[in-house]
Formats: C-alpha cells, sequence, structure tokens
C-alpha cells in the first residue's frame, strides 16, 4: 500500500467477502489471454511475470490460511514461516515462484480461485470481533502493527 493511502474499512465480514471475490475475480480474469508462452515472460512495467503474481498470491495466501488452521490446532504459529524472518519477504516470496513454477496458466487460475474460497470460508467463519479488533489472532498480531485479520486478508 502506497504512503498516505488509507486502507478501507468494511461493515461487515459479508461486505468483506464480496469485496475479496470481485477483486480476486478481476485479478484473476487479467490472465485469462497470457498465451503459455508469455507464463515466465516480463512485461515492460511489470517488475513480476504473469506467473509469478499468481504464485505470490497463492504463496501469501497460503501463509495466512496456514497460520489460521495453526492457531486454532493450538500449535505455535511462525510468522512469516519457518525459517524467515519480516525482513527477507523476497527470498520467501522466491520460495512461492519455485513452488509453482510448472504449472500452467490455468492451473495457477484455478489455484488462486480455490485459494480464494478458502479465504472466504475463513472470513464466513470468524465473528465479527475476530475479523475487525486486534489482538483477536495470535499471528495477526505478530507485526508492531498488530493489525486485525481484516486488514491481513
Amino acid at each position: 500500500m502506497e504512503k498516505g493511502t488509507v486502507m478501507k474499512s468494511y461493515a461487515s465480514g459479508e461486505e468483506l467477502i464480496a469485496e475479496i471475490r470481485k477483486r480476486a475475480e478481476l485479478f484473476v480474469a487479467e490472465f485469462d489471454d497470457v498465451p503459455a508462452s508469455g507464463l515466465h515472460t516480463l512485461k515492460d512495467g511489470a517488475d513480476r511475470t504473469p506467473a509469478q503474481m499468481l504464485a505470490y498470491q497463492l504463496g501469501w495466501m497460503d501463509l495466512l490460511l496456514g497460520w489460521e488452521r495453526d492457531e486454532r490446532a493450538g500449535r505455535e504459529v511462525v510468522t512469516p514461516a519457518p525459517g524467515y524472518r519480516w525482513n527477507q519477504l523476497g527470498a520467501l516470496c522466491g520460495t512461492f515462484y519455485e513452488q509453482w513454477r510448472d504449472a500452467s496458466i490455468s492451473q495457477l487460475q484455478e489455484a488462486c480461485r480455490q485459494r480464494v474460497d478458502d479465504v472466504v470460508a475463513l472470513v464466513a467463519s470468524l465473528s465479527r470481533e475476530e475479523l475487525f479488533t486486534s489482538g483477536q489472532r495470535a499471528w495477526a498480531s505478530s507485526t508492531p502493527s498488530a493489525w486485525p485479520v481484516a486488514k491481513w486478508v
């Protein structure tokens, strides 16, 4: 998020879910016309290839879902990921790209849609307080900003 940008607040979990679905479908649809030959090609003005853009989103959704799954199971949650610190996100993102390196555009898009469904299910399972109040999840409070869960999704 750019400096000075205010993050939108949502009146309810349903409003947040509608926004997640809308933005996710717009994002995934951006890759509908990417040919297989362009999947790993960097376009002018972009800092990631189409495959990397999709893998990046998949990686972060997987982490978020894993944090919540682990916390619910009573396991220790390591953020951002075991072996990585918040100042090592470039290396962490490299693991996302490697994980999805051999996937086709349609596989990446379908995986994104499935993860979005999983994130939506997570949001739907949380109370208003759990979503919008800081301190409701240890993983969401693992940075100095201590954002509520809604800001993470």
